[in-house]
């Protein structure tokens, strides 16, 4: 125990705590008055036998009221109970056994019930380890000594004190009195003690119960969050998809020059809301924990190709001279891992980079640095010759909602979310992110990533000899259902098909959706999610049940601007075939329907 009091204290409730245990409070109390019984039972035997001129049970007497009185001055200004009680024990056991031995050279009744009192003593203050090492130094030592008078007689050179009946009155009467008092003072510490459990457990069930309402609160709220989020992208997307949409309908029309100038602004804007938007939604994914990586092979030339080419547009757009370079050596190897999570932190790197870069170069490296023949350690570098990064900030970047300074946020705008994306990315991956800046000469982002490496080979491009066909005929006799609610997208997706000689049929809800699959021939159904009266997910469970294998089988791409954590979960649980969200470029939407037609005209 490290509690300390003065040395003059003689109160017990100085040594006691509520800290303390039941039993601990009930060992320093039995000790503290035990004392005090022991003092005045060894004072009045002290007497009987001093007058009777036994010196040596007298002398004996003395030093054990000595040794209780240290005991007791220790214990109440060191409340060390476990010392006091071996220091007890111990003065106790050598006593016992020179008395046996030396004083009286005899066992009676008295030492009997001595070694009774250090067994009981022994095992409710110090358990049961220590409990049988000091049965044992009490009960052998006294055995023996009955063993050798039984054989032999046990003689030696001093003469043992006699012990009238008085003294053995007195010795019974003070044993008696420790027995009950130690019984009596442990079995009320033991009944508070399970009171004590029972309150414990009685409050530990209530405070359960109030843990699982605040879990199911917290479910609820979160619960209510992905809800929100999903209902306000829908809401923040569908107008998005409207503006952008229609922006690149008009740019495919061939606008005047002034005109294009005018909506390549408009779709600049429109795009800018839509990565502040979609930042937001990601940073809400990864912070509730419910990012899933995926292991899927992917070519990381391709990839990187795919990440910089719409970047080094920009970057020549500002004057910027953007250098890719990616080791030759993964020019054949099909890694595995998520693409689509490397595209966000590169992607979020390269931004960046020409963000704050106002004249220069903007250098993308991409060095093989172990290659394991099964597993390849990726090195990404990032590096800029734009404004820097002081080195006091260079923390406070990866924070959200945060940039280097107020002034930074002036002058280039932005989230203040992309690098806090990144960095928890790489560290929901066990990955670590290293910078390297000076304050007007640019930075530096690198990382390493390890990639397991698939045995299949990259195939080499083939032209196919046969002439091809252009896109707009292999569209043209596609019959398309589009399920969709909301007018301004019905008017977007009819011109948008229009462009590809595409005429659709709309339906205005998935109910009427399911109607016109059950009297008519589609060949692909573009499902929105979220309509009246049958939303789109209970439209595909509802068409995939069907009892024509080829209306069952119709592929459905879902259409929406959903951001629920789980939402591809949700489509390819309903039965769809595909995925775009809103807003949607168009050449993505040209791609999906090329690949199904390509698809039916095969089959």
């Amino acid at each position: 125990m490290s509690k300390k009091v003065s040395f003059f204290n003689l109160s017990i409730y100085k040594i006691l705590s509520k800290e303390q245990p039941f039993l601990d409070q009930a060992r320093i109390r039995l000790l503290y008055y035990g004392f005090f019984l022991i003092f005045v039972a060894l004072g009045a035997l002290y007497l009987n036998v001093y007058f009777q001129g036994q010196r040596m049970l007298a002398q004996t007497a003395l030093v054990l009221m000595g040794s209780v009185v240290l005991l007791f001055k220790y214990l109440t200004w060191r409340p060390d109970w476990r010392g006091a009680a071996h220091a007890l024990l111990v003065v106790g056991t050598l006593v016992n056994a020179s008395l046996v031995y030396v004083s009286i050279q005899t066992v009676n009744i008295i030492t009997v019930q001595v070694i009774i009192i250090v067994i009981v003593f022994s095992y409710y203050m110090l358990g049961q380890q220590w409990g049988l090492i000091y049965s044992l130094l009490n009960t052998v030592p006294v055995l023996v000594f009955m063993i050798i008078e039984y054989n032999s007689g046990y003689v030696i050179g001093i003469k043992p004190n006699k012990i009238d009946q008085s003294t053995i009155i007195i010795s019974l009467f003070a044993n008696f009195i420790l027995l009950i008092f130690i019984h009596s003072h442990f079995y009320t510490a033991f009944l508070k003690n399970i009171k004590h459990l029972k309150d414990s457990s009685a409050e530990q069930a209530r405070l359960y119960n109030k843990m699982e309402t605040a879990i199911e609160k917290a479910e609820k709220s979160a619960q209510a969050k992905s809800e929100f989020l999903s209902t306000m992208s829908h809401e923040i997307r569908t107008p998005l998809n409207a503006v952008i949409g229609m922006s690149n309908l008009l740019m495919m029309s061939g606008p005047r020059p002034d005109q294009r100038e005018n909506l390549e602004v408009l779709k600049f804007s429109a795009n800018n809301l839509l990565a502040i938007v979609n930042d937001v939604l990601d940073f809400s994914k990864i912070e509730s924990g419910k990012i899933v990586f995926e292991n899927i092979r992917f070519n990381l030339i391709e990839l990187m190709n795919n990440i910089c080419g719409g970047q080094i547009l920009k970057a020549e757009e500002k004057g910027l001279l953007f250098k890719l370079d990616v080791d030759s050596s993964l020019k054949n190897k099909v890694l595995f891992g998520d693409p689509t999570r490397i595209t966000q932190i590169i992607f979020n790197l390269v931004s960046n980079a020409i963000k704050f870069t106002a004249q220069g170069n903007i250098w993308v490296r991409v060095t093989c640095v172990e290659d394991r023949h099964n597993i390849v350690t990726v090195n990404f570098s990032i590096r800029d010759t734009g404004i820097g990064i002081k080195k006091e900030n260079l923390e406070n970047i990866f924070e959200p909602f945060t940039q280097e300074s107020l002034a930074t946020t002036r002058e280039y705008g932005g989230t203040g979310l992309g690098l806090a994306i990144v960095k928890r990315l790489l560290e929901l991956q066990g990955l670590q992110m290293t910078v390297n800046s000076m304050t007007g000469h640019g930075s530096e982002f690198s990382f390493n990533m390890e990639f397991p490496v698939s045995t299949e080979v990259v195939p080499e491009a083939v032209v196919a000899p046969q002439a091809k066909q252009s896109a707009e005929d292999t569209l043209a006799s596609l019959r398309v259902l589009i399920a969709e609610d909301n007018m301004v997208n019905v008017m977007l997706m009819k011109k948008l098909l229009s462009k590809w000689s595409i005429n659709p049929t709309i339906a205005e809800n998935g109910e009427r959706a399911v109607e016109f699959m059950q009297y008519g021939n589609f060949d692909i159904v573009l499902m929105d999610l979220q309509m009246p009266v049958m939303n789109g997910f209970d439209a595909s469970k509802e068409i995939r049940k069907m009892a024509d294998p080829k209306k069952s089988g119709v592929p459905i791409i879902a259409l929406t601007a959903s951001a629920l954590f789980d939402i591809k979960e949700q489509v390819y649980e309903a039965g769809m075939n595909d995925y775009v969200a809103k807003p949607f470029k168009p050449d993505d939407l040209l791609e999906k329907l090329n690949n199904y037609a390509v698809r039916k005209r095969v089959g």
